[in-house]
């Protein structure tokens, strides 16, 4: 075989593995458009669908919204969950952040891989057995930190979780369960910062705290949006840490905690899917809308 034959079959070759490569590819799309569509886009016209209309069927404008809008409930549950969307952002943000860093400063002193590891446990529980767990170490009577809770004042469970300290204890238990996958993320994204550009800064004589200020942060900009962005739209939808404790309370810590908790309470309680789905769709359409505002503040798609 010439030389020349040779290379036309290395092409040959080549091309074929390219394009196998690219329907490999179309092939793993293919499947996730499926499943997008078959769990997201499909259910989210069913709600849209039901939200318009009543339960004959007919159209019915706005007014499953002003129905669910003027339940005496739903002020109330808008209010608390806005108040641990701000304290859950804001821990999220600071010691997640602050903790990748830290993590990336210790990465030298070999204690990098156990830290990565023990922040990952507590993630590889499922929701409702994370808030399970909680449960246990908020009774005061069976608790591995009594004598934290009884130092605090408390000394039954229904003190634990009266109504008024409910946002930071499920801030407690969104940050134990979804805290370290984050800081994994974060300590990923500072391993990508160039190494020369962290030693000119120290040439220049930028400590650790002015280093992270003024080069590393502005670099996780970036993750950090997308951190809230995604950490926003799973705090809209708070429903099992409320209706678990609610259970285990005998209804203290509130069956409507929640704007999910009172859709849930709209169709299985009061059979009236067409409000549920109307709380649904206000959900959907507030987690669209500060998507939105988190992406046009901070130029997510700009070309760095």
């Amino acid at each position: 075989m010439t030389i020349s034959a040779r290379n036309r079959a290395g092409s040959e070759r080549a091309a074929r593995r390219a394009l196998w490569a690219g329907r490999a590819g179309h092939g793993f799309v293919a499947l996730y458009v499926v499943l997008l569509i078959a769990f997201g886009v499909v259910p989210t016209a069913y709600a849209i669908y039901f939200a318009f209309t009543t339960a004959g069927d007919t159209f019915a404008g706005f007014s499953n919204f002003t129905g669910a809008g003027g339940d005496f409930r739903f002020l109330p549950a808008v209010g608390h969950v806005a108040l641990y969307l701000a304290c859950w952002l804001v821990s999220l943000v600071v010691f997640v952040v602050g903790l990748a860093l830290l993590l990336h400063r210790l990465a030298s002193r070999g204690v990098s891989k156990t830290l990565r590891f023990l922040f990952y446990i507590p993630g590889a529980l499922a929701g409702a057995a994370s808030v399970m767990v909680w449960l246990f170490v908020l009774d005061p009577t069976v608790s591995p930190v009594a004598f934290l809770l009884k130092a605090l004042g408390f000394t039954t469970f229904d003190q634990v979780v009266a109504p008024g300290g409910l946002p930071i204890l499920f801030t407690l238990i969104a940050f134990w369960t979804g805290a370290g996958g984050w800081i994994l993320v974060m300590y990923g994204a500072l391993n990508n910062i160039s190494p020369d550009i962290l030693e000119a800064a120290r040439i220049d004589g930028a400590g650790p705290w002015q280093t992270a200020r003024r080069i590393q942060i502005p670099m996780l900009r970036k993750w950090i949006v997308y951190m809230c962005i995604l950490a926003f739209a799973g705090g809209t939808q708070l429903f099992v840490e409320p209706e678990l404790l609610s259970q285990a309370s005998n209804g203290v810590a509130g069956r409507d905690y929640s704007l999910n908790q009172l859709s849930y309470d709209f169709a299985f309680q009061n059979n009236n899917v067409n409000t549920a789905a109307a709380v649904s769709v206000e959900l959907l359409l507030l987690g669209l809308v500060a998507a939105a505002v988190f992406v046009a503040r901070s130029g997510f798609f700009d070309a760095d």
